[in-house]
């Protein structure tokens, strides 16, 4: 069944959704994206993936020919031509066709893209047994170098990473910044649970503060939970109670083994499955 896209101000079969092969987001990789999920018809905070949108936006001088009032209900509208009440939407904006050579100033009509669909990133029993994951030899990108906070569409460095861990037979892999300090997973912020503390790295060990990860740090305040931002390394979770990871896509799933070392009891512990339970109870509040 062909799905419906929304492309810059209308709706349109997925047959007819194209861009220029001249797009710089193709050619370069110049633009921005956000990953939005909607439970029970409604987008799980919209104006925080918005508000991220716009200002990685701004951060690479793009300006995004739509309101957020207008990509807003272009996100709604895509849902529900699409019979979608959960879904994911992958909102994508590009620097536009132009000529060939970085120079942006020679590329006109940026894309604004929506498209909406199911997804399901780990089948049922990663989540009620645990992942495996391995750290990658490959680094975070300096964060002097490219803000991890522009969520952009070269996502290469975390492809990369993303290899090492599925050659290594693993789903998804740890990755490190320039000093050894644990940054995030390829496409999930990192939680661990010590002395039933929850810790997770903070901003400027080159993370994307991600949606999900600041809903769980928020329901952990909420239950009482000793919770902050900390520096951690290999050892930290190597030696932690517990471990999970968030983001859009995956939600709350927890990690049981590290490059080979179990973590715990070898199971999702308690404070994974509590967050996880609340983490389900508000998308569906």
């Amino acid at each position: 069944m062909s799905r419906i896209i929304f492309m810059n101000d209308r709706l349109v079969p997925e047959e007819q959704a194209v861009v220029s092969v001249f797009d710089h987001g193709l050619l370069y990789g110049d633009g921005v994206f956000e990953g939005l999920r909607s439970y029970s018809g409604k987008v799980f905070r919209i104006d925080a993936h918005l508000d991220r949108l716009y200002d990685s936006a701004r951060a690479i001088c793009l300006t995004i020919p739509l309101a957020k009032e207008a990509v807003a209900k272009a996100v709604n509208d895509t849902l529900a031509a699409n019979g979608l009440a959960d879904g994911y939407v992958r909102l994508v904006v590009t620097r536009g066709a132009g000529s060939l050579g970085l120079d942006p100033n020679k590329t006109k009509h940026p894309q604004v893209i929506v498209i909406a669909d199911t997804i399901s990133l780990y089948p049922r029993e990663f989540y009620e047994q645990g992942l495996r994951i391995v750290t990658a030899a490959t680094q975070r990108t300096h964060s002097a170098a490219l803000s991890p906070r522009i969520k952009s569409l070269n996502y290469l460095n975390n492809i990369m990473a993303k290899l090492e861990g599925l050659q290594a037979g693993c789903v998804e892999a740890l990755m490190l910044n320039h000093k050894g300090e644990v940054a995030e997973c390829t496409g999930d912020n990192v939680f661990i649970v010590r002395g039933g503390r929850l810790l997770t790295p903070p901003p400027d060990a080159g993370i994307l503060e991600g949606i999900t990860r600041n809903a769980v740090l928020d329901l952990a305040v909420a239950a009482g939970i000793d919770c902050r931002e900390a520096t951690l390394v290999r050892h930290d979770l190597y030696t932690a109670d517990e471990c999970f990871l968030t983001g859009t896509a995956a939600e709350v799933i927890p990690v049981v083994e590290i490059d080979g070392r179990r973590i715990g009891s070898g199971v999702p512990g308690p404070v994974t499955k509590r967050l996880t339970d609340d983490f389900h109870a508000l998308v569906r509040s």
